[in-house]
């Protein structure tokens, strides 16, 4: 079976399948009771990585997993991302990775998170607009001054790996990727050679009707769900990867947590290999 931990950036180890908090209501009222729920329930359940980002909701995720969780308990880590500013009359999102707005925003991610360094800060995107170099060296120092422990990225080409590796340490990589959707496999390939982690967004995607019938039949062979066979199949796929799958439902992260527990036999991945073809 696949190993049920991960060491990120060689020393800071987690458990493989982690939590997406971004699908978490934050609004006061009802909602909210169920995701600060759901934050607990997860860490009950052993989760011990759990992704967030200023994105979800403006630091109010950040803001609801401080109240739910704080004081962390030990061994558990809340990442989160940045890079990103709203603008306009609309409150548009769109990237901004110059160095001070970066600096303001792992300081406000500190003080909603509630803690004094933030072991694993991913830059959400990177900006176009500003040179990597100044992107990732307001983050280099910000480690050095303790503030942040491993730098992670999101959205990256090999290219942008490779550039971005020449500047500083990367412990992880957030793309897309899942059972369907393969576009990142090179990205992979390269984490998976350098033991860098592999934050796969969107872990469960429901493409066309043949390769989703596919997938039920293997889940009705194994008495599992489909969901459960599209993580289990994620956590064989590589060593390297830690799906963080969301939800706002306790009932759905206690079927995403048993995924873990599910055995592919080589036939089943064999099937399943064949549902999505590589980049």
């Amino acid at each position: 079976m696949a190993s049920s931990a991960f060491r990120i950036g060689g020393d800071l180890e987690v458990g493989r399948l982690g939590f997406g908090a971004m699908r978490l209501p934050t609004e006061p009222g009802p909602g909210r009771e169920a995701s600060v729920a759901v934050a607990r329930r997860a860490v009950e359940l052993g989760v011990t990585l759990i992704d967030t980002a200023y994105m979800y909701g403006g630091g109010a995720n950040e803001e609801l997993l401080a109240e739910a969780l704080h004081p962390y308990p030990d061994g558990l880590l809340v990442t989160t991302k940045i890079g990103l500013t709203r603008s306009g009359p609309s409150g548009e999102w769109k990237l901004d990775g110059r160095p001070e707005v970066l600096r303001d925003q792992v300081e406000q991610a500190l003080r909603r998170l509630r803690v004094e360094r933030i072991e694993l800060l991913q830059l959400h995107r990177i900006d176009p607009d500003t040179p990597l170099a100044d992107q990732l060296g307001a983050l280099r120092d910000l480690r050095a001054e303790g503030k942040i422990g491993r730098i992670g990225l999101s959205e990256v080409s090999v290219g942008e790996l490779k550039e971005a590796r020449e500047i500083v340490d990367v412990a992880s990589v957030q793309n897309r990727y899942n059972l369907l959707d393969r576009e990142h496999e090179p990205v992979l390939a390269a984490c998976e050679a350098e033991g860098i982690a592999f934050l796969p967004w969107r872990p469960v995607a429901w493409g066309e009707s043949g390769a989703r019938a596919e997938v039920a039949a293997v889940a009705a062979e194994l008495d599992a769900t489909p969901t459960q066979v599209a993580l289990a199949w994620l956590l064989g796929r590589s060593p390297v990867i830690l799906p963080i799958p969301g939800t706002a439902r306790i009932d759905h992260l206690e079927e995403n947590v048993a995924a873990e527990d599910l055995h592919l036999s080589q036939a089943h991945r064999d099937r399943l290999d064949q549902l999505s073809e590589p980049a």
